[in-house]
């Protein structure tokens, strides 16, 4: 699996995420990429379950010194703050469950002593199929390939070995 490459203040926010058990999914592209798809993305797309969560309100100024910046007319919900740049805000996802279905599909990925929940490449698949934006249209293809090399992948390793015997007469 690949590995994003993250600033130290951006791992100490995903850290502090992940430490106060913050319910959030990595999504998106930077979701594809550490499957292993050879995708190229510019951020990193975070689908939470709910941003007024108390957990996640003491996380961002005690532990990072960011802020939620809740959505206004001319802007979506973001972060601000040292660390948090990089990263979106998802509260739902086109073509998927409800967010507490899809977390029980999640992938895990490593984050040095944690875990994140990674949108699955089947998932991943499903979300831009519906979103049906010309962006996601070009990516379809690599994401299709990439999920098939990695089922492949895993029926190569299920696979058992056949063993020749020999007869005795």
């Amino acid at each position: 699996m690949a590995e994003l490459t993250l600033t130290e203040s951006e791992r100490r926010f995903l850290r502090a995420l992940l430490r106060r058990k913050v319910p959030f999914i990595v999504v998106g592209l930077s979701a594809a990429a550490l499957q292993g798809a050879p995708v190229v993305t510019q951020d990193v797309d975070l689908w939470f379950k709910d941003l007024h969560d108390p957990r996640l309100t003491k996380a961002l100024p005690c532990e990072v010194g960011a802020a939620y910046v809740p959505p206004s007319i001319l802007n979506p919900p973001m972060f601000a703050g040292a660390g948090t740049e990089l990263f979106d805000i998802f509260l739902r996802m086109d073509g998927l469950g409800k967010f507490s279905d899809e977390l029980r599909q999640c992938v895990e990925v490593r984050l040095g002593a944690y875990r994140l929940k990674v949108l699955s490449l089947e998932r991943i698949l499903a979300s831009k199929r519906a979103a049906n934006r010309s962006k996601d249209k070009l990516t379809i293809p690599v994401l299709e390939d990439s999920l098939l090399a990695a089922s492949n992948s895993k029926q190569a390793k299920r696979k058992p070995r056949k063993m020749s015997r020999k007869r005795r007469s």
